[in-house]
């Protein structure tokens, strides 16, 4: 199960995570102020830090990053088992050659290249959170139905053992 499926009634907790202290700031206050659980992060290895912490509903990081870039972020998120569903949005500089491909490569849900206005930002935020929300619902359903057919198949191997036994009592009887 994703963190969002964890925790539905709690405020929405994004990481962002960004070198630039500024920016950084900014974001967790407009973000804040929509109504998101705010947890920051200055680089990859403090974000993954966070990640280990506290469930997280979505990371929003910046592609241009030391030590560790976004897209190398991305990766680390997507080889953790306990995050591989964390939806992952990457923020780009439009100078910045092809960071679309590098971050859908790494496997981000999505790309947003300055300069943004930050009201689409949120719908954005709010459509990767609903999608990782229908995709865990779906996971849920999925194991909820593979643990009936694992009780199906285990009845019907008793039955089949049963079936048997009568049979060799019917056998035992007639004889």
């Amino acid at each position: 199960m994703t963190p969002t499926s964890l925790r539905p009634a709690s405020r929405p907790r994004l990481l962002v995570v960004s070198p630039n202290r500024s920016h950084l700031a900014l974001l967790a206050r407009r973000l804040g102020a929509e109504g998101y659980s705010i947890v920051t992060a200055a680089d990859g290895g403090a974000a993954l830090g966070e990640l280990h912490r506290s469930p997280i509903d979505l990371v929003l990081a910046e592609l241009v990053m030391e030590p560790m870039s976004g897209p190398e972020l991305t990766r680390a998120i997507r080889e953790h088992s306990g995050f591989a569903e964390v939806p992952v949005m990457l923020i780009a500089s439009r100078a910045e050659a092809d960071p679309a491909v590098r971050a859908f490569a790494a496997g981000a849900e999505d790309v947003i290249l300055k300069p943004f206005h930050f009201e689409v930002l949120v719908a954005r935020i709010e459509r990767r959170r609903a999608a990782a929300a229908q995709v865990a619902a779906m996971r849920a359903d999925m194991e909820a139905m593979d643990a009936r057919a694992a009780m199906k198949a285990i009845e019907l191997g008793e039955l089949k053992d049963r079936m048997y036994a009568l049979e060799a009592e019917r056998r035992r009887v007639s004889a």
